[in-house]
């Protein structure tokens, strides 16, 4: 499992998306230009578009979230359990 995270990993690290800044030497900045404000390519984005890959992130990311919601939806439900029970106890003492 930890080979398969640590792939991961690898593979969609933040160094892969990064600004390149290789030709810049030590001490020096990166200049920013007008382009930079308006690009509108997003090329990772595309590339798993084409190869259909953005739509198992975007079902991996619904699954999480229908996860969390069931987990907070149980988790108030069983809440709301003691509650009454603890209201119903204070009541009849």
């Amino acid at each position: 499992m930890k080979k398969v995270i640590l792939a991961l990993f690898l593979a969609f690290s933040m160094p892969a998306f990064a600004q390149d800044i290789s030709e810049l030497k030590t001490g020096e900045k990166y200049e920013i230009k007008d382009d930079d404000y308006t690009n509108k390519d997003v090329d990772m984005a595309d590339k798993m578009r084409e190869n259909g890959k953005i739509y198992v992130v975007v079902g991996v990311i619904t699954i999480i979230f229908i996860g969390i919601t069931a987990y907070a939806i149980s988790i108030d439900r069983k809440l709301s359990k003691i509650e009454k029970e603890v209201f119903k106890e204070k009541v009849n003492s």
